[in-house]
């Protein structure tokens, strides 16, 4: 498979499937033109890599992940500290986001919104 079609199939743009192969996640084969050369296992590796992306894992997890994966001697334990460890930041990420919007809800709560220039959310912003 060229790129486009490759890109095309695992749902991928061709520039990030570039980048994936410049930093080293997947390496396709070469033609005698120079040409990129993706086989079916290129495009499972690089699905795996698009969900793990949308899951939120880093690069460098993905790494890991698809090193776990293609290492039939590996443990489920390492595969679910790496996901748990995710899922902690991800939480953390959540309860953060949930503070903010409760900080912001109040403050917009708090603004009538008219004509006055007396704003609490500006002041707000400006009184931590």
């Amino acid at each position: 498979m060229n790129i486009g079609e490759v890109a095309e199939r695992s749902g991928l743009p061709a520039k990030t499937i570039r980048y994936y192969e410049d930093i080293g996640l997947i390496r396709p084969d070469r033609r005698d033109n120079g040409y990129r050369s993706f086989a079916e296992t290129h495009l499972h590796k690089l699905a795996f890599i698009g969900r793990a992306r949308a899951l939120g894992f880093t690069i460098d997890e993905c790494r890991t992940l698809l090193a776990l994966y293609e290492d039939e001697g590996r443990s489920s334990a390492e595969v679910k500290h790496l996901a748990q460890d995710h899922l902690a930041r991800i939480d953390a990420k959540i309860a953060e986001l949930q503070d903010m919007r409760a900080t912001l809800s109040h403050l917009v709560r708090a603004c009538a919104g008219d004509n006055r220039p007396d704003c609490p959310i500006l002041k707000g912003l400006a009184n931590p």
